[in-house]
């Protein structure tokens, strides 16, 4: 049976590919989905794909992972900086958890530079731009 990775995106990255290309690329977030889908069924692992602007149904999907998944990939976009409810969530799941920016966040405004999930995940990636997406995976295989 193969592992169940959640992949969960947090705001604005619906406008992936619209939204600041000089930074995060013109790739959609469709895109970067068909792309880990074949990447997870080389690797032996399925994954379920979501992304919401709400912070706490990105919690609520967490909270799932909980009974379903053995890890989670975790964009959590601004609420990287500002979310005690998703840290409180990933520290009541089990299973490895691995951050995920797609750009180099260090090489940004200062107050980017904090992140409260860092603390809790075993592997944080950034800069990679949607590569990261794929490169996430393999640390799960």
């Amino acid at each position: 049976m193969s592992k169940l990775i959640y992949v969960l995106n947090g705001p604005n990255l619906n406008l992936l590919g619209k939204r600041q290309p000089e930074i995060y690329g013109r790739e959609t977030l469709a895109d970067v989905e068909e792309r880990m889908r074949k990447k997870a069924s080389t690797l032996g692992l399925e994954i379920e794909f979501f992304q919401s602007n709400y912070e706490g149904a990105l919690v609520e999907k967490i909270h799932e992972a909980r009974e379903k998944a053995d890890g989670i990939i975790i964009n959590p976009a601004a609420y990287t900086h500002t979310s005690v409810a998703i840290l409180d969530a990933l520290n009541a799941f089990d299973n490895p958890v691995v951050e995920l920016h797609i750009s180099n966040v260090h090489k940004r405004e200062a107050f980017r530079h904090h992140s409260f999930v860092s603390g809790r995940a075993e592997a944080v990636m950034a800069g990679f731009g949607t590569l990261g997406y794929e490169l996430a995976l393999e640390y799960f295989k």
